[in-house]
C-alpha cells in the first residue's frame, strides 16, 4: 500500500478555458478549451489510471479489486458493495455553466439507477467578476418557475452570489446552480455520478446542435426551499498544529472535505477509510512507509485505508474522505 498518484483524464467542454495549463500546469494541447480533469474516477465511460509506483499503469478498479477492504476500508465495502463512492474532478469554468440541478440518491436509483449527485465547489482561483447562481430566489413558487422557464424569462428567478478565491460551496441535490459571469477554477469532490438535468444552456451550440435539456426531470428534483451554503476562509473555523492550520469545510452523510495549509511537517490521520489529497498549491513530499512521494500543484492521489502518511512541504490541499 503506498500514495497512488492519480493520471488525469482531460475533457472538453464548451465552456471550458485554458487555465489548467497557465495555472495548474497540465500539459494540454493548446487548440482545445478543457472543462474537467477527472482526477479520481471509477467508471466505465472514464477510468482513473495510477501514475507511479508498483501498480503505475493499472486502472484504480483493477487496483481496487486486488483487495478492496485494505485499499477502501471495510466500512466502505460494506456501505458500497459494487461501487466506488467519489468523483474528484478540477472544473476550469471560462464561460457560462449551464443552469442545472442534480438529483438525490432516492430519485437517482429510481429514475437512472445510479447514484445520486451531492458535489462540493472549492474555489481556487475566480475573476473579480466571478458570479453564481446558487438555488432559486425566496419566493418563486414552482408553479411560477415552470412559466418562467417555459418562456425562457429568467428574470427574478434565481438566487445570485459573488464568490472569490477560497470560498466552498455545498451543492445539494435539488440545488439549482450555473455559473453567470466571469471564470473560476474550482475542485470538486462529489458522489459517483454524472447526472446533470440543464435548465438552460444559454441557446449554445455544439456541432450545430443545441444541448439537450431535462427541464421535466429537472422540475422534479428542485428543492425550491435550497438555500446557498457558502462559507471563506475569513469565516470558517481554523484549527492550527505545528506546521500549519485546518479548516473542515464540509461533514455529510456523503463525504467529509477537510483543507490543510502545510508549512513544515505534518503528520496526517490514519483513517479507517481511503481517503484523497487534492494538491492546491505549492509543493513537497508524502511520506508513506519510509518512502519518499513527491507532491505538487495540481496533482491528486489516493491513499489507501489505514495508511500512515506524513506531507512535508509548503502545502494548500483538500483531504475528501468517508
Amino acid at each position: 500500500m503506498y500514495p497512488l498518484k492519480m493520471k488525469k483524464n482531460l475533457i472538453e467542454k464548451v465552456w471550458g478555458g485554458h487555465n489548467f495549463k497557465e495555472k495548474l500546469n497540465f500539459k494540454v494541447e493548446e487548440d482545445k478549451l478543457y472543462g474537467e480533469s477527472w482526477e479520481v474516477s471509477c467508471r466505465e465511460d472514464v477510468m482513473s489510471y495510477v501514475e507511479n509506483g508498483e501498480f503505475k499503469g493499472k486502472s484504480i478498479f483493477e487496483v481496487i479489486q486486488m483487495d478492496r477492504k485494505n485499499f477502501l476500508g471495510e466500512e466502505i465495502v460494506k456501505r458500497f458493495p459494487n461501487k466506488f463512492p467519489l468523483l474528484i474532478k478540477f472544473l476550469d469554468v471560462n464561460n457560462k455553466l449551464s443552469v442545472q440541478v442534480h438529483p438525490n440518491d432516492e430519485y437517482a436509483m429510481r429514475v437512472e439507477k445510479t447514484l445520486g449527485k451531492s458535489e462540493s465547489w472549492y474555489v481556487m482561483d475566480a475573476s473579480p467578476d466571478a458570479k453564481l447562481i446558487i438555488g432559486i430566489k425566496s419566493g418563486v413558487s414552482k408553479e411560477q418557475f415552470i412559466k418562467k422557464v417555459e418562456n425562457k424569462d429568467f428574470n427574478g428567478i434565481f438566487n445570485y452570489i459573488n464568490v472569490k478565491k477560497g470560498d466552498f460551496i455545498n451543492i445539494k441535490p435539488g440545488t439549482v446552480h450555473a455559473t453567470i459571469e466571469g471564470n473560476v477554477l474550482i475542485c470538486e469532490p462529489q458522489e459517483n455520478s454524472d447526472i446533470t438535468y440543464r435548465i438552460y444552456d444559454f441557446d449554445r451550440k455544439v456541432n450545430g446542435k443545441l444541448r439537450k435539456l431535462s427541464l421535466e426531470k429537472a422540475i422534479e428534483v428542485i428543492d425550491f426551499s435550497s438555500r446557498p451554503e457558502i462559507s471563506s476562509s475569513i469565516s470558517r473555523k481554523k484549527e492550527y498544529f505545528t506546521a500549519g492550520e485546518k479548516e473542515k469545510l464540509k461533514k455529510g452523510k456523503h463525504f467529509n472535505v477537510d483543507k490543510f495549509l502545510i508549512n513544515g511537517k505534518f503528520e496526517d490521520d490514519i483513517n479507517n477509510n481511503f481517503k484523497i489529497y487534492s494538491i492546491l498549491n505549492g509543493n513537497g513530499y508524502i511520506l508513506s512507509d519510509g518512502k519518499e512521494y513527491s507532491c505538487q500543484k495540481g496533482e491528486t492521489f489516493f491513499i489507501p485505508a489505514k495508511l500512515e502518511t506524513i506531507i512535508n512541504g509548503k502545502i494548500e490541499m483538500l483531504k475528501t474522505y468517508i
